[in-house]
């Protein structure tokens, strides 16, 4: 589990009691203030009959790149000084 409840059933969820009850507005740029909220970050679920599930995220840094991808970014810089390159991609389009 990465925090969050998302183990838990619909019915679960129900039984649950909550601790802060309170009524908030969308201000002009569709935001909601979540008061004395516990985390940084939240992954959203909206679902059809208007009812918006926030999950509590804490992002962690990784540890570092491995052996292999440091490698394989070498390779890639050497075929690149030798020209082994492909040919440039039209991005115009976009």
């Amino acid at each position: 589990m990465i925090g969050g409840i998302s183990h838990l059933s619909y019915m679960e969820v129900d039984l649950m009691e909550a601790i802060k009850d309170y009524t908030v507005h969308i201000d002009s740029k569709k935001r909601i203030n979540l008061r004395g909220a516990l985390y940084q970050y939240y992954n959203v679920k909206e679902y059809e009959n208007g009812c918006i599930m926030l999950e509590p995220r804490e992002l962690s840094v990784p540890d570092g790149i491995s052996a292999n991808t440091l490698k394989d970014m070498d390779r890639a810089i050497e075929n690149f000084k030798m020209g082994g390159v492909s040919s440039a991609i039209d991005l115009s389009d976009f």
